[in-house]
């Protein structure tokens, strides 16, 4: 049986350069994939960005509305189709489906990703962050984590060197402990404008460190 897999970490993880590899290793024995990432995610536009460096396009852009498994199920289904017309010989069927930056897609879209795997064979590879900046579970994160057969954290390190396991957002050059829980690098700030996001690994004494010593700000609870 197929199995949803979620494979988790801190930012700066290599997460996408996982997903990555992982395509690669599939197409290199001729089998196919389908690369997807949640339209939300506007950092890389319709790509799949590496922090060293790689890129590729993804198959599939998920709005927080669309039906997961439906949409899939029809590109896989045009790709068989196309490869048919075209005279392709050879299996067509998808190997598996990777998921970038799951952690933004919503639970029901994470219950399809399970529903793909069991019901239509399909493994699927998750990759995503677990919580947000005020050490909140995402949604989506969430749900992978009640229901996935397989987790696996791909760790970093904090600047101090310690396991990261945390993340902290930066805005303006600043620590930031409050705000939506969903906030994407702006395209045309810059690293001193007040409204140019990043984020940064941290382990539990760091963060603490930075917030005062508060793991979950009063507003969030």
């Amino acid at each position: 049986m197929a199995k949803l897999y979620f494979r988790y970490g801190a930012m700066n993880s290599g997460k996408s350069t996982a997903l990555l590899q992982a395509a690669y290793n599939y197409e290199e024995r001729g089998q196919h994939v389908l690369l997807v990432k949640p339209a939300i995610d506007t950092k890389g536009a319709s790509q799949v960005e590496s922090r060293l460096g790689m890129t590729r396009e993804v198959d599939i852009l998920l709005a927080p509305d669309d039906d997961a498994r439906q949409v899939i199920a029809a590109e896989c289904a045009r790709l068989v189709r196309d490869a048919a017309e075209a005279l392709v010989p050879g299996e067509h069927r998808v190997a598996c489906l990777l998921v970038d930056e799951a952690q933004f897609l919503t639970p029901q879209q994470i219950d399809d990703l399970f529903r793909i795997a069991v019901l239509d064979g399909i493994p699927v590879l998750a990759y995503g962050i677990r919580t947000d900046f005020r050490t909140q579970a995402f949604p989506g994160s969430r749900r992978l984590l009640e229901i996935a057969h397989s987790l696996e954290e791909l760790k970093t390190i904090c600047r101090c060197g310690r396991k990261a396991v945390f993340n902290g957002r930066v805005i303006g050059g600043r620590f930031i402990f409050d705000g939506d829980q969903v906030a994407i690098d702006a395209a045309t700030a810059t690293v001193r404008d007040e409204h140019f996001v990043t984020y940064e690994s941290l382990c539990g004494a760091c963060y603490l460190e930075e917030s005062g010593g508060v793991l979950l700000p009063a507003a969030a609870e």
